[in-house]
């Protein structure tokens, strides 16, 4: 029996890299001085703080946002200052992680009722009957 470990932005946190540009977001004449869009970098293939499975489980399911060499890459430019920012991206990473990490409720196929396919079977002939009787009668 494996015990089952949470894996969370707190945890990775020694292996993200910062960097930092100007940003697009709000800030008035503030955007044109101030470096405040904030680019976290994690390299997800030299990890040493994942397991081989989490690595392959994040490289599986976040193709559309990691490099060709397997950095994933997270910007935020929605806030005003840079340490808001950080936070915004860290936020991010987290809820990703959680999301990726949670497995898919597995769908238990039934069958309709009597009852529903029943109503289904005399909404239809009403249908049909209504129509029936809006066509012109040909003599």
């Amino acid at each position: 029996m494996s015990i089952k470990r949470i894996v969370s932005a707190s945890l990775l946190e020694r292996e993200f890299v910062f960097t930092t540009s100007r940003s697009s977001g709000p800030g008035g004449q503030n955007v044109n001085k101030v470096n405040t869009k904030v680019t976290l970098k994690f390299d997800i293939p030299n990890s040493a703080l994942l397991t081989i499975e989490e690595k392959e489980i994040l490289l599986n399911k976040l193709t559309a946002s990691l490099t060709k060499d397997g950095v994933w890459l997270l910007t935020s430019q929605d806030k005003r200052s840079q340490l808001q920012n950080k936070e915004a991206v860290i936020q991010k990473l987290d809820n990703a992680l959680t999301k990726a990490f949670t497995k898919k409720k597995v769908r238990k196929a039934t069958k309709p009722s009597t009852g529903s396919v029943q109503k289904r079977i005399t909404e239809k002939k009403n249908r049909s009957e209504k129509k029936q009787w809006r066509q012109k009668f040909s003599d």
